[in-house]
């Protein structure tokens, strides 16, 4: 059986409807689980990117690229290591307000995790951490006991370490 590994794909394309679904269905097709998924704008105008991690092996990645590059709005597609990315996650955590001014430990909690505090109404406040999934699940773990109202975290955003050259792969198409 092949070592299945954390790719980070990311995905250059013209901005249609449908275009998700598609490149969702490639993954379904395979039986692969998405674990994480962000679409933004790229560095270029006019141009998204689609950040999408899965574990996979890399026969497999490989074959997934090549079935996303055939989808006509798409302009290229990579796919690369935990390695040779540079990668975070953000997540909110609301928060009882009662518990900020009640528990004294939390506020070092927050202190130690190195997340910040966003907004503080009468009832909630708003927490927001930056960092590896590892440190915001962590900070989940340490603020349920307070009264954690809810909890949302962003799928990956990554840059490579090398030079993606996305300008110039244009320029040849």
């Amino acid at each position: 059986m092949e070592k299945k590994e954390n790719y980070t794909v990311s995905i250059y394309t013209e901005n249609n409807i449908g275009l998700l679904n598609r490149i969702s269905a490639i993954f379904l097709k395979r039986h692969i689980n998405i674990d994480t998924i962000n679409s933004s704008p790229s560095e270029l105008d006019q141009i998204y990117r689609f950040v999408i991690v899965v574990k996979v092996s890399e026969k497999d990645i490989k074959k997934i690229i090549t079935q996303i590059e055939k989808q006509i709005e798409v302009i290229a597609a990579f796919f690369h290591t935990d390695q040779e990315t540079i990668f975070q996650e953000s997540a909110l955590y609301k928060v009882k307000s009662k518990s900020l001014f009640e528990e004294r430990h939390i506020q070092n909690i927050i202190k130690n995790s190195h997340a910040k505090i966003v907004t503080v109404s009468p009832e909630f406040f708003v927490i927001e951490k930056t960092g590896f999934r590892e440190e915001t699940e962590k900070l989940y773990k340490d603020l349920a006991p307070y009264g954690l109202l809810q909890f949302v975290r962003s799928g990956r955003i990554s840059v490579t370490k090398e030079p993606l050259n996305i300008t110039e792969i244009l320029n040849e198409k």
